[in-house]
């Protein structure tokens, strides 16, 4: 099994005997907003969105997960727990299936690993807040720029030209993390490219010039475990 990003050695363990295995196809649902949360999983392969679905029809994209990441509903028990969120597929792949009652269950018999596991779920949410934060402080520009940071964070590659954004997303994906519309964020990324701070190449992005967003949204420096979109 693919280990979970950033988890403790024992919670390791205690999530190596999974359930099953599940292939995920793209363009599918792993799960929908409101429907029964009796499972959580480990990606193994291909990529997620978690998103939340705007009543107005719009997309909020909290997280984008790949292999080793732990997702599903966290509100451990509780009898009548159902996802908040919706795991769309935009890359197939499989996930490991964890039964909720089962984590549960050990963890209710080992009291430092679920110290363990409180700890995990208390960064996880440090990060929801931060972009939280981003959203509601920093306005349309300052959400992309900060989204950009994030994903150099997760999926960026240094090279002689910048850090090259390692994950394929459109204009309206980019828009999901930012809670906006495309074409805002069009012109929000060709104003980037016309003072050089980023270039496009067949929809990869290559960041020249970090400090600069860094300095536009008045960047806490926030540990990189923090400052992540997966």
């Amino acid at each position: 099994m693919q280990a979970a990003k950033e988890m403790p050695v024992s919670l390791l363990h205690l999530l190596e005997n999974v359930h099953h295995t599940k292939k995920i196809e793209k363009g599918s649902f792993l799960f929908q907003e409101g429907s029964p949360a009796d499972e959580m999983y480990i990606v193994q392969s291909g990529i997620l969105q978690i998103s939340k679905i705007i009543p107005d029809g719009r997309e909020l994209t909290l997280r984008m997960c790949s292999n080793g990441d732990f997702i599903g509903e966290l509100n451990l028990f509780s009898p009548s727990s159902r996802y908040l969120l919706s795991a769309r597929v935009v890359e197939s792949g499989e996930v490991a299936v964890i039964l909720k009652d089962v984590l549960e269950e050990k963890l209710s018999q080992n009291l430092s690993v679920s110290f363990e596991f409180i700890k995990w779920m208390s960064q996880q949410y440090r990060k929801t807040q931060t972009k939280f934060r981003d959203l509601v402080l920093h306005g349309k520009k300052g959400a992309l720029y900060s989204t950009l940071i994030r994903l150099s964070n997760s999926y960026g590659i240094k090279t002689n030209k910048g850090i090259l954004l390692e994950v394929p997303l459109t204009n309206q994906e980019l828009a999901n993390f930012c809670g906006t519309s495309r074409e805002v964020v069009n012109r929000l990324l060709s104003d980037l490219r016309k003072e050089k701070i980023i270039s496009i190449d067949k929809g990869t992005i290559t960041i020249h010039d970090l400090e600069y967003l860094k300095i536009e949204i008045d960047c806490e420096d926030c540990p990189t475990e923090i400052c992540k979109v997966d």
